[in-house]
């Protein structure tokens, strides 16, 4: 039970690695509230979660969730970002709507959780934040360019973080995944051998590791992890 009394905010907990994450800080007895545009209290049944639907994009609604996560429990001692999207093509053939909606789920969502959580943690002299950014976005990839891009900015917010924090015993990581065995990367890539790809259920304790109070001294990190 190393997670027994913290309070931890899962973003995108509904999804193929999130659902995985918040059992994973349910297990380790965290109080968790996890959120997406469509979660409800019904997903998880452990008696301490909590189910708040937001709009991560609207930076309004986003800080109004954190707020009440404040007044309802006192404090927010972990962030897990999970929630993000992915979407393939070249640069000269992007389209506004696919370029906005990469920026929209894997950089500007981010921008909003961490502005919102990181005065509570500042205030309470704790915190630890993890975000979920990929393995493909170390480095440019042709035919991936609004998902790297926005992937790799991702990593470059978490690292800033990092050093504006340092001083409060706030740390912020990212987690580099290759790809994992999701239904959706399933539906995506029917053709692939799925004994080869990394297991969500490693990610998750990954994350859960970097959450833990003992990994105070790790932070600005890009923690990579893939299937052997």
């Amino acid at each position: 039970m190393e997670m027994e009394g913290r309070v931890v905010l899962v973003t995108g907990a509904k999804g193929g690695l999130g659902a995985f994450v918040t059992e994973r800080f349910l297990a380790g007895g965290a109080t968790v509230i996890g959120t997406s545009r469509s979660i409800t209290q019904s997903d998880f049944t452990n008696p301490r979660f909590t189910a708040m639907a937001v709009d991560f994009s609207d930076a309004t609604a986003v800080q109004a969730m954190v707020d009440q996560m404040i007044s309802r429990f006192g404090k927010i001692d972990v962030l897990a970002h999970i929630m993000g999207g992915f979407a393939a093509g070249a640069i000269g053939e992007t389209d506004e709507r696919t370029w906005t909606q990469m920026l929209d789920l894997n950089l500007i969502s981010a921008f909003h959780a961490l502005r919102a959580v990181i005065p509570p943690m500042r205030q309470a002299q704790y915190g630890r934040i993890v975000a979920v950014g990929s393995l493909a976005a170390t480095e440019p990839h042709a035919g991936l360019g609004a998902y790297v891009v926005s992937k790799t900015a991702l990593t470059t917010l978490v690292q800033t973080v990092a050093l504006e924090n340092a001083d409060a015993n706030i740390t912020a990581n990212v987690v580099l995944p290759g790809t994992m065995d999701t239904p959706a990367n399933r539906a995506s890539m029917p053709t692939a051998d799925f004994s080869k790809w990394l297991k969500p259920d490693d990610v998750a304790r990954l994350i859960l590791t970097l959450a833990e109070e003992n990994s105070g001294l790790i932070t600005g990190t890009l923690v990579p992890i893939q299937a052997r």
